[in-house]
């Protein structure tokens, strides 16, 4: 534990320090372990395990464009990702792991007491047992808090979900070098900091968002305690069933039709440069890395990663509505979701795919966000995405508090529902994306600048 976060930063350069490593970018046709099929080119791993890099077709989205090819990943696994709770002093704090991932941006991020595939759980790499596993798994000593298969994201993944767990422990637990004690307070401040806080403790601590809203302890003019408020109000501009048949009638409305194709020959991609580019630079690429060292429970290894093009927004509007903080949520058709309509945040798209195009053709409400004055952004910072995946991934995360002329009345595929509300839907998977989850946590974890 530590009593201050000067505390933290020393110990976490220590780690950086200690878990040296280095990320090369390789060509994909020198992926040692990994090889493209003759027939489809689609990329996997000798076991059969891990994931598949494969094409996808899809047509009906209801987006911008109404159809097109991509390639996607596949990992129908699921991994596990769960955090330990345990009182000290009467606080909440959390078990939090200062790991590398071959895709962060600075090497060391915070992960979950618990990050690992199915693979790696079943120890496919060979490699050293993922530590702390045995308080995940039944039969269990701890308190469960919360438990649920939750999506990833839908832009890259195909219907991938992961078990997001938080188990609450109160006998003690050894700490491991790499390993450490943060209350909920001090993870509040620290998920301002860039690319710290992994966007797997950022989904997972979503499960905690009411737990958290319901300390209060906010004073009354403070955002905080809006937050704080928003949460425990009963009014809501639309009741839980009406939000629940919204959500229904959206995916309703869906007509989102997906088809494997071969990887090699997926249209408007090409080989080159040793990765898989679209044809106009746009969207993301397929690389190759090499990874050496890090700490991990290998000592190396290869593998294809996205890398996606330029860095993404991630906006929640807010305005009271009743006297009752509200937030604009989405309904988005997401490209690999396994219902194929999640819960999203208000804007979710990275600007640069946008370029040049018409205004009608641009995403709802980006220009808002990306207008508003400084003193109506109460959450502003960039953090990175899934690591293990995704090389350098990033999104500017914004909360940000709609204009007094912002119209009430929204289009069909937008909601503003309560904080409250959207604490419900985290329970069940398949309601909320993973940036929705995140910007939930930010909401529940928030702490007054």
């Amino acid at each position: 534990m530590f009593t201050d976060l000067s505390e933290f930063h020393a110990w976490f350069a220590h780690r950086h320090r200690e878990q040296r490593h280095r990320v090369t970018r390789i060509d994909l046709d020198r992926i040692e372990g990994w090889s493209a099929d003759p027939v489809t080119g689609n990329l996997s791993h000798r076991t059969g395990r891990f994931f598949t890099v494969e094409g996808l077709d899809l047509t009906g989205s209801g987006r911008g464009a109404e159809a097109w090819q991509q390639p996607i990943m596949v990992q129908p696994e699921r991994g596990v990702l769960g955090i330990l709770v345990k009182d000290f002093g009467g606080t909440p704090h959390c078990l939090l792991q200062a790991k590398m991932e071959p895709g962060n941006v600075n090497g060391l991020q915070l992960s979950p007491t618990v990050q690992a595939t199915e693979s790696n759980i079943s120890g496919v790499h060979g490699g050293r047992a993922v530590p702390y596993l045995d308080h995940f798994a039944a039969p269990r000593s701890g308190r469960v808090l919360s438990d649920v298969l939750q999506s990833e994201q839908g832009s890259w993944f195909l219907t991938k979900r992961n078990r997001n767990m938080i188990v609450r422990v109160d006998e003690d637990v050894p700490v491991l070098d790499d390993f450490c004690w943060l209350s909920f307070a001090q993870i509040g401040a620290l998920l301002r900091v860039p690319d710290l806080v992994n966007m797997d403790v950022r989904t997972v601590l979503a499960g905690a968002a009411a737990l958290r809203l319901r300390e209060g302890g906010a004073a009354a003019g403070t955002f905080r305690g809006a937050l704080a408020r928003s949460w425990r109000a009963e009014y809501s501009l639309h009741s839980m069933v009406e939000v629940l048949s919204w959500f229904t009638e959206a995916k309703g409305r869906c007509t989102l039709t997906r088809r494997s194709v071969p990887l090699a020959k997926v249209e408007g991609w090409r080989h080159r440069d040793g990765a898989i580019v679209h044809e106009r630079g746009l969207h993301f690429s397929v690389i190759g890395v090499s990874v050496e060292g890090g700490g991990r429970e290998v000592p190396g290894w290869q593998q294809p990663m996205f890398e996606p093009r330029g860095q993404g927004v991630i906006a929640m509007l807010v305005r009271p509505i009743g006297g009752v903080l509200h937030l604009l949520v989405q309904a988005r058709i997401e490209t690999g979701s396994l219902d194929g309509v999640e819960m999203a945040p208000t804007v979710q798209c990275r600007p640069e795919n946008y370029d040049g195009l018409p205004e009608e053709r641009r995403p709802l409400f980006l220009d808002e966000v990306l207008g508003a004055p400084a003193e109506r952004i109460r959450f502003d910072a960039v953090l990175s995405e899934e690591g293990g995946r995704f090389y350098h991934a990033r999104n500017r995360y914004l909360m940000v508090e709609a204009g007094d002329g912002f119209p009430l009345d929204v289009p069909d595929d937008y909601a503003w529902i309560t904080l409250r509300q959207m604490t419900e839907f985290v329970k069940y998977g398949h309601h909320l994306n993973v940036e929705a989850r995140s910007l939930l946590t930010f909401c529940g974890f928030y702490e007054e600048e």
